[in-house]
């Protein structure tokens, strides 16, 4: 909805309540166009957008309730408001019904007018409002987030807006760790099958064996142990959205018979002739090249063209550091719901020292670190000592995919608690060097990366002989 000036279609077959209606609009700030009919409307409709409908009831060919029924069906929230001296409870009714917003009567008045459409508007604003954070909350699903305030994340995010509402398969790729799920549950949520199911089945995880039977089911009896009927994957997610998550380790054999189904949109339980139809989306992921496993005859080159119709690309975290506070700050807050801590904050360098990782397991191994921070810190603030980049703390296994991070500590100073001095300018010359380097040792630049005065930043550089 246009914020500044809303855009109002008036409708009326009679010249002078156009022009009435229009200047009394105009005065209030709108901006006003006419249609003489309800053809007309339709026609201007589709060319222009508009906040809202003003129509009359009685006209000659396409009516008021028609013009209606014709312009809730092209957008169905439209706010449309019907104007008539025909003024009966039937009629009134019957243009409520049909979903219009409210109803006047004529001889109608300026205030009237007005007020009606102010309030009109302002429902319309709430529930857009409404439907953004219906979709913010759809994105995050079994306690996990999906966010970024970065150009690749805003990337991410208007892709997913323009493709939830279509049918075409997704191809997502990108590392382990960046959220590929996440992704396709966006998808999935965002669009018009939000209300039916999301089935996702990591591929590499299902014996080859049972592959088959896994995703088409079986009936009763279709081989040994087949005691009863079963229903596939592919079934259970009939209506809604199939996530093939590395869809890279699916076998050959399965390969061809998948891309039947998307091809026809039908499949066979395993002893069963009959082919059953189904209506699914399919979003598949990937942290493969595909066309490198299509090279080497691992995977059909097909079945890729038919999943590779939207390829949305997942970024490294290191290519959106920009995004690590708010990512830190939520898993932080997580971690300490998730096991009962008391308050904790990262320090301004602690905080520092994240931002200048690469994170070889992206954003699963930031989340990792920060609880694995939460935990074995004490007090309430969170210093770079207290982060275990690289390295596990005594007694402790290291996290998953908490590898290929920037600092790595020698290892006779495992025992933090009691080298913390010596782990802290450890970790400091290490982030200063990093800074040096990411800016290609101009000493102003780095200082302003890591917040310090380029006086200070100079003194280290030499206390630590860099």
């Amino acid at each position: 909805m246009t914020a500044a000036n809303p855009h109002i279609l008036i409708v009326d077959d009679e010249e002078h309540i156009r022009k009435i209606m229009s200047i009394m609009l105009k005065k209030k700030g709108y901006a006003c166009e006419t249609a003489a009919s309800g053809e007309e409307a339709l026609g201007k409709f589709q060319e222009a957008s508009f906040d809202a409908v003003i129509t009359d009831l009685k006209m000659p060919g396409v009516d008021g309730l028609g013009l209606l029924s014709r312009l809730k069906e092209l957008e169905p929230d439209i706010i449309v408001i019907v104007v008539t001296a025909f003024a009966t409870m039937e009629t009134a009714i019957l243009a409520m019904k049909a979903g219009a917003y409210d109803y006047i009567s004529k001889p109608f008045n300026e205030e009237e007018i007005v007020l009606v459409l102010e309030k009109a508007l302002e429902r319309a604003r709430l529930v857009a409002e409404n439907k953004l954070l219906k979709k913010q909350i759809a994105a995050r699903l079994d306690g996990e987030v999906f966010l970024g305030e970065s150009p690749a994340m805003r990337q991410v995010f208007d892709l997913i807006a323009k493709v939830a509402d279509a049918k075409a398969t997704v191809l997502i790729t990108g590392e382990s760790g960046t959220g590929k799920e996440l992704a396709a549950r966006s998808v999935h949520l965002n669009g018009p099958r939000r209300e039916r199911p999301f089935v996702a089945v990591n591929c590499g995880a299902i014996p080859a064996n049972l592959m088959e039977s896994e995703f088409f089911g079986h009936a009763k009896g279709a081989f040994t142990g087949a005691d009863r009927a079963k229903t596939g994957l592919i079934a259970e997610a009939d209506g809604g959205t199939l996530f093939l998550d590395e869809v890279s380790e699916l076998p050959l054999e399965m390969q061809v018979k998948f891309l039947r189904v998307l091809q026809e949109e039908e499949f066979r339980r395993v002893g069963e002739n009959a082919p059953r139809k189904v209506d699914l989306r399919v979003v598949a992921a990937t942290n493969k090249s595909l066309p490198q496993e299509v090279r080497e005859g691992r995977f059909r080159e097909d079945l890729y063209y038919r999943l590779n119709v939207i390829r949305l690309a997942m970024p490294p975290l290191r290519e959106r550091r920009e995004d690590i506070p708010a990512l830190a700050a939520y898993f932080l807050s997580e971690a300490v719901a998730k096991n009962r801590l008391g308050p904790k904050k990262l320090s301004p360098s602690a905080l520092k020292a994240l931002c200048l990782q690469t994170f070889g397991g992206n954003v699963r191994a930031l989340r990792n670190l920060l609880e694995q921070a939460a935990i074995m810190s004490d007090g309430e603030l969170i210093g770079p000592a207290d982060l275990f980049f690289g390295a596990a703390p005594a007694g402790a296994a290291a996290p998953a995919g908490g590898d290929d991070l920037l600092v790595r500590l020698p290892a006779a100073w495992i025992d933090l608690k009691s080298s913390l001095r010596a782990v802290t300018a450890e970790a400091e010359k290490e982030i200063i060097s990093r800074a040096l380097r990411d800016c290609q040792a101009n000493r102003t630049k780095a200082s302003a990366l890591l917040g310090l005065s380029r006086r200070a930043l100079i003194t280290k550089i030499q206390a630590y002989g860099l």
